[in-house]
């Protein structure tokens, strides 16, 4: 019988607003399961990002009831040092924007930053340094400055530096957004080998291209910041009803000669479609 000791997360009737009243989410009730792989799918501004800093402890339900293995995840909680030590172990979250996640003056620091804070041995953090370093292709870049990379650079030392803490769940917010193919192809390929290893994958995008590789179960968060659909990845990706509605793809017109149809666009950082002369 699956209990909430047993999950990574359970959301009861959640709840958060910023400032005066400006909704983010709405009402959140959600399981997710150790060792699942799920997507949280929504277009801009509907909460996303702030469901994923809740998971994290870095925002807190303002009504409702959220637990983290079976432990409530509160400021309350948090407040002791052992407790906020335990999950910050087994919690890893990769911002959107590298920009807000890098502050060390080099990437060899970066990815050292969070063993350090875990109390690990110098010679122990050193290993894992070249071990994330190696595995991301960033050993030639250890003494250069973050501020200096790449986009696609600066995420991959920003998750470098979570992995550097191996931790049970990984929170990606769009992790490949401004990412070229052929990154986006790599992460992807990382991310499904580091969940056959048993990692927790809660990936936020609203980037539909990725969703079959990265997720067997989807959440949709409509724009009023309500979750209005939940279930295996394929069926909610074939729903194109329920992803035009939660503004994730848009219908376009075209014509071919007398002939005038429509094709759905997902909204994604890259997509093509096909026309097919024979649609009616």
């Amino acid at each position: 019988m699956q209990t909430e000791a047993n999950n990574a997360f359970t959301l009861h009737n959640v709840c958060y607003r910023y400032g005066e009243g400006v909704d983010a989410l709405e009402d959140i009730s959600l399981t997710i399961g150790q060792g699942e792989k799920i997507a949280i799918l929504g277009a801009n501004g509907c909460g996303k990002s702030t469901l994923l800093k809740l998971l994290d402890g870095l925002l807190f339900p303002q009504s409702g009831t959220l637990t983290a293995f079976g432990e409530s995840l509160s400021a309350k909680t948090l407040a002791d040092e052992t407790t906020a030590c335990r999950f910050r172990r087994r919690v890893g979250y990769l911002f959107q924007n590298a920009d807000v996640q890098l502050f060390c003056p080099t990437v060899r620091d970066e990815i050292a930053f969070g063993p350090l804070q875990m109390g690990l041995p110098r010679d122990e953090v050193a290993q894992r340094v070249q071990e994330v370093a190696a595995l991301f292709g960033l050993t030639s870049l250890l003494d250069r400055t973050p501020f200096q990379l790449s986009g696609g650079e600066k995420k991959k030392v920003a998750l470098a530096g979570v992995l550097a803490i191996n931790p049970d769940v990984l929170l990606l917010d769009e992790p490949t957004g401004g990412l070229d193919p052929r990154s986006q192809g790599w992460l992807v390929d990382l991310l499904a080998r580091l969940h056959a290893a048993g990692k927790t994958l809660v990936t936020a995008t609203h980037d539909l291209h990725h969703v079959p590789l990265l997720a067997d179960r989807a959440v949709v968060l409509s724009e009023d910041h309500r979750i209005v659909a939940e279930g295996p990845s394929a069926v909610l990706l074939a729903d194109l009803r329920l992803l035009e509605a939660a503004n994730l793809l848009h219908m376009h017109l075209h014509r071919h000669g007398d002939l005038i149809h429509s094709h759905p666009h997902f909204h994604s950082y890259d997509h093509e479609h096909t026309h097919d002369e024979n649609t009616p």
